[in-house]
């Protein structure tokens, strides 16, 4: 099921990113961070009694700034309203309602989603004299915080977790493999979803998103219904002229979290930008199976080493992905596009692989008789078992004895093993360490 999106949104300087910090600083990850992938702050995974979301931070907005990196703050946060299932509305309790907030607010209420209003730099028990002024936006009770001081963040987030009941989301009810197209801006996304429709000449139906502005495209293949994610899907035109790359990443967000497998698309001409790491680590971190196509190969100059160049070119610089297979397509002259879903359902397939934990351990019982685990100071790491606690991504479970042994390098040998036993082919593969005495409890 995929996460829901929660977007920090208000006129700026009022305490988001201060607040987004915050929540995401309660978070406990189940995996170590991952070397190599490329990060940027206004997204990050968030977990609040046992509910987990997807956290959008983003840049004030001023609605009637005509200043353009301010315009571009505000495409940028209507974007991840479009993309958000759950809406902060954060304004500041020292400045009291202004003209702006009420400007967003009602660019909020029209979005008919669930919008909390929460009034940050509340540093005291006691309510400023104008708290009250706030009713006038219409959107229900003000939540009063003080993000600098973490006061009232449990209150906020109890309710944020209330909202998720009510979000429809498709993936939870539908056993269709659901494929999302992404990629930067102009790398031919919404052209390979209209050639694979037209390849496959079965469409089934237009279907109307989530409660995410996006339409979704159900198509039929090899006698099997699928789901198309178009990245490009909020059907809207943004105003963006500018730092069209940084947005791209939050419209990615919402497909990615709906989607079983990813078709990470990168320009031939361009190769591997930051843009694509960016956008690649998304696809990881979520735990998606992924197919990278590099698009427009027709336009290449080729030799007999040209394909070996470019694989091994991907490969250093989307080294924290190497399981996913590379396919050098031309959308426009149609070359190799029949291959792409055959890769799809194969990677589709290798997520919801399960290894007996008998076989697991013999497996990694091996392996480490033939490379022992690290030591230090007379303590060396011992491996007593693992398990398989999961699958889309699968997860592995170890039992431990200390974990400020475990070196990554250890950890990805663990993880080569594996693969080179039961393939894993396109999925990431993630692995929870746990001491003994632990809960096993991912």
């Amino acid at each position: 099921m995929s996460k829901p999106i929660v977007a920090v949104v208000g006129r700026s300087n009022v305490g988001k990113s201060t607040l987004f910090n915050r929540i995401i600083g309660q978070r406990r990850s189940i995996v170590e961070d991952t070397p190599g992938v490329t990060r940027d702050r206004i997204y990050a995974d968030a977990e609040w009694q046992g509910k987990h979301f997807l956290l959008i931070d983003t840049g004030g907005i001023e609605p009637d700034s005509e200043d353009l990196i301010l315009s571009q703050m505000r495409d940028q946060a209507e974007i991840a309203i479009a993309t958000a299932d759950v809406i902060l509305f954060i304004t500041d309790g020292r400045d009291g309602l202004t003209a702006s907030d009420r400007e967003v607010g009602h660019m909020l209420k029209r979005t008919g989603k669930p919008v909390l209003l929460v009034v940050n730099k509340v540093d005291t028990t006691r309510l400023p004299d104008d708290f009250y002024d706030f009713y006038e936006l219409g959107l229900g009770d003000p939540i009063a915080v003080s993000a600098a001081n973490m006061l009232g963040l449990g209150d906020l987030l109890d309710e944020v977790t209330k909202r998720f009941a009510d979000i429809e989301t498709i993936i939870g009810e539908d056993d269709r493999t659901h494929i999302a197209i992404i990629g930067k801006p102009n790398v031919g996304k919404s052209s390979l979803l209209n050639a694979l429709i037209g390849e496959n000449r079965a469409i089934v139906s237009p279907l109307a998103g989530t409660t995410r502005d996006s339409v979704d495209t159900a198509f039929r293949w090899n006698g099997k219904d699928y789901v198309l994610i178009d990245t490009a899907g909020i059907r809207r035109k943004s105003r963006v002229t500018g730092d069209i790359e940084r947005f791209s990443v939050i419209r990615a967000i919402s497909a990615i979290e709906r989607s079983d497998v990813c078709l990470l698309m990168i320009d031939a001409q361009e190769g591997v930008t930051e843009q694509d790491k960016k956008i690649a680590g998304l696809a990881h971190e979520a735990g998606k199976g992924t197919l990278i196509l590099v698009n427009k190969w027709d336009l290449i100059e080729k030799d007999t080493h040209t394909i070996d160049t470019y694989r091994k070119n991907i490969q250093k610089e989307l080294v924290f992905m190497n399981y996913a297979p590379i396919l050098f397509i031309s959308v426009l002259e149609r070359q190799r596009l029949h291959k792409i879903m055959e890769w799809a359902e194969r990677i589709a397939q290798q997520r919801q692989l399960r290894v007996p934990t008998g076989r697991l351990n013999d497996l990694i019982a091996d392996a480490v008789m033939m490379n022992p685990p690290p030591s230090d100071k007379g303590k060396a790491l011992k491996i007593y078992y693992a398990t398989q606690a999961g699958i889309k991504p699968p997860l592995y479970t170890f039992k431990i004895n200390y974990r400020e042994l475990l070196h990554f390098s250890y950890s990805r040998y663990l993880e080569n093993k594996i693969r080179e036993g039961y393939g894993f082919v396109g999925t990431p593969i993630k692995f929870v360490f746990r001491e003994k005495g632990e809960s096993d409890d991912v």
